[in-house]
């Protein structure tokens, strides 16, 4: 009897395993590990605008919505990711600006919206001056996705 209900139990954390990789294999559009090290990395060396901005998206604290830091998507890290939504936020500092980075932006961003994320960019400057805006733009973001999935 215990070695049938060990059989059981082996079974069943086995599965949930499988599935817990699956689950994570679709939230991550199987990026790869290395770009699973290099998003807990980034992590660790934020911007301040990525520090200030996570403070308000962090723990459900934007919309009841739960976002995630540094977010691996196929073969792309995330600023910040609802996937309830599918929505990528992403801050920017000045390196974007150039023509080439500015380029791979977008080749990056049709790239994401091909995997059906929504990707909202704002610039440093934006989250450390006016935070009050970029909220505003997120929250009407997030109204304007809620609203087409009803439908």
């Amino acid at each position: 009897m215990l070695t049938g209900n060990f059989v059981l139990l082996s079974y069943i954390f086995h599965s949930m395993v499988y599935i817990s990789k699956s689950f994570q294999g679709i939230l991550n559009f199987g990026a790869k590990r290395e770009i699973f090290e290099n998003a807990r990395e980034l992590r660790k060396n934020e911007t301040e605008a990525e520090k200030i901005l996570w403070n308000v998206l962090r723990s459900r604290r934007c919309e009841g919505l739960k976002f995630r830091r540094q977010h691996p998507a196929s073969q792309f890290i995330l600023d910040f990711y609802c996937h309830e939504y599918f929505l990528g936020i992403e801050v920017d500092g000045s390196v974007h600006e150039n023509e080439d980075a500015k380029q791979y932006d977008l080749n990056r961003t049709a790239e994401l919206q091909d995997l059906g994320i929504t990707i909202l960019r704002f610039r440093n400057e934006d989250v450390l001056n006016n935070l009050t805006e970029v909220l505003k733009e997120i929250k009407n973001k997030i109204k304007l996705l809620q609203s087409s999935a009803i439908q």
